[in-house]
């Protein structure tokens, strides 16, 4: 045999070992987890007060992973601070932080557990995917010390991070990520220096992890889909549901959807702070989704995902660029929807052809409803500008929204319900971004799997009557090229607003214990 035939059947033989162990499906969980918190503090627990608190959330974790693997599951997804809550400033989070090594390592810390020093939190996750095979996702704190050298090290010599970390089915620490984009309120950690781009492969598919509020940004979230080409994206979160576009399953969803890959999205089960909404979120459909705000219970799911979705091309402002602008004859009002002033027009027939603008973007609907009610409003709106509350990012809307009553005034409120069937709707947008996020929602919080379609020219569409009434259907737009361009002056124009709601928000949480 030559050298080349050689290589020849090396290659080959590697390419068939590599395809007989890849699995082309594989099942997904994620655990919507009821927290239990520390009690109220403004100085630090002892460490081993600390340990106690963590480990009566880690034996619900035990449960939940348990059962998943028993039930056939790959991996497990577990949601931001389950392990011990939030509320903290940098001191009392200290004592349930841990020194995270670097994945490079190649440690094992079920197998090794003093390698690096006492890390029992590390310890226990490890034991549990190596003795259930299953890959465990988690959230918990590292802390890394430094010194005056650093210019950026922190008056207290360490910098302290929210962390996920992966575990495989053998115990062995594969990534290590620490969130980019903090929540207002998050002072107890600190941003890294630099995004981190978070990746590890399996044999069903390539993951890429980030955090929260980092779903809303395009470092790390974009650069993982559209330069590391993962198929799966792990995403553990405590959000706090804002409707009418913002609520967990709603926008997860359609984040799956809008960027092509699948979606596990575990979240903190937490009620009094509008805290539920997990879901395992295929490009095509939700697979599997939870929102329960009426009892204090967790939550697992799990459903059969393929390991390489394929993603399809959008052209979202094609169709919207195509058609003329549709004179509905109404009069055009202003309203808010979380702080963004959006232009609406009113919905006043059974069915219509609508067209709402706002600087360069125009939103075109069309639709029918079985019925036109008396007792409830649906608007056409659209919004294209820079949000600046609870973050600084720009946006380009259009949404079909119910509003709250039938005055005009509460369009962009809060709605949880709705009466008002539809035959079918078409929405389209002259966006300025391939970014845009679809998103449909039902009356009672609910998604519509199956029931709507995305074409490559940017219609959003009903394949059938919805299931349910319609709280709002929306193309979610993020321009993030225009984020930093505008984000100063807007910064200290927003300031006093972000000021007072970060104010309400840690009175809140202060008196929910």
């Amino acid at each position: 045999m030559t050298t080349f035939q050689l290589l020849v059947y090396v290659a080959v033989l590697v390419f068939c070992v590599l395809t007989v162990g890849s699995l082309e499906t594989f099942t997904a969980a994620v655990y919507e987890h009821a927290v239990i918190l520390p009690k109220a503090t403004f100085t630090p627990v002892s460490r081993e007060e600390a340990l106690a608190l963590m480990n009566q959330n880690l034996d619900l974790f035990e449960e939940a992973i348990t059962s998943a693997a028993k039930q056939g599951a790959h991996i497990i997804v577990t949601p931001e601070d389950a392990i011990y809550g939030w509320n903290f400033n940098r001191e009392t989070i200290y004592p349930y932080l841990e020194d995270i090594p670097d994945p490079q390592e190649n440690w094992n810390p079920c197998n090794d557990p003093d390698r690096f020093g006492q890390n029992p939190v590390q310890k226990r996750l490890s034991c549990l995917a190596r003795d259930n095979s299953i890959y465990v996702v988690a959230n918990i704190g590292d802390k890394k010390p430094c010194n005056a050298s650093d210019p950026q090290c922190p008056h207290d010599g360490r910098y302290q991070y929210n962390t996920d970390v992966v575990f495989d089915s053998d115990g062995k620490l594969v990534a290590r990520y620490h969130k980019q984009n903090l929540f207002m309120g998050e002072n107890q950690f600190n941003t890294p220096k630099r995004p981190e781009i978070v990746t590890f492969n399996t044999t069903f598919g390539k993951f890429g992890i980030f955090t929260c509020f980092d779903i809303l940004f395009h470092e790390p979230a974009i650069t993982l889909v559209k330069d590391s080409h993962v198929d799966t994206i792990l995403f553990p979160t405590a959000w706090m549901n804002v409707l009418p576009h913002l609520s967990a399953v709603e926008f997860h969803s359609a984040w799956a959807m809008g960027m092509g890959v699948n979606f596990l999205a575990s979240e903190i089960h937490y009620p009094p702070k509008n805290m539920t909404g997990s879901g395992i979120y295929a490009p095509d459909s939700p697979r599997a989704f939870h929102h329960d705000m009426k009892t204090r219970e967790g939550k697992l799911l799990l459903a059969q995902l393929d390991s390489h979705p394929r993603p399809r091309t959008v052209n979202w402002a094609s169709y919207a660029s195509s058609i003329q602008a549709l004179s509905t004859g109404n009069q055009e009002f202003k309203g808010f929807v979380f702080f963004d002033e959006f232009t609406f027009v009113e919905l006043t027939g059974r069915a219509g052809n609508y067209t709402v603008c706002q600087k360069g973007l125009c939103c075109h609907l069309n639709y029918q409803m079985f019925e036109k009610r008396s007792d409830e409003l649906y608007v056409l709106g659209v919004f294209d500008g820079l949000h600046t509350i609870e973050g600084t990012y720009y946006l380009q809307i259009c949404t079909l929204l119910k509003c709250k009553t039938t005055h005009v005034k509460t369009c962009g409120d809060s709605v949880e319900t709705a009466s008002t069937r539809f035959e079918m709707f078409s929405l389209s947008g002259t966006f300025g971004t391939q970014y845009v996020f679809p998103e449909v929602l039902l009356s009672d919080i609910q998604l519509a799997p199956g029931e709507f379609q995305v074409s490559s020219d940017g219609r959003l569409f009903s394949l059938k009557p919805p299931s349910r009434p319609i709280l709002t259907v929306t193309l979610f737009g993020r321009v993030y090229e225009k984020d930093l361009t505008l984000a100063a002056s807007a910064d200290l124009m927003a300031e006093p607003l972000r000021l007072m709601l970060t104010v309400t928000i840690s009175i809140a949480f202060l008196l929910s214990w």
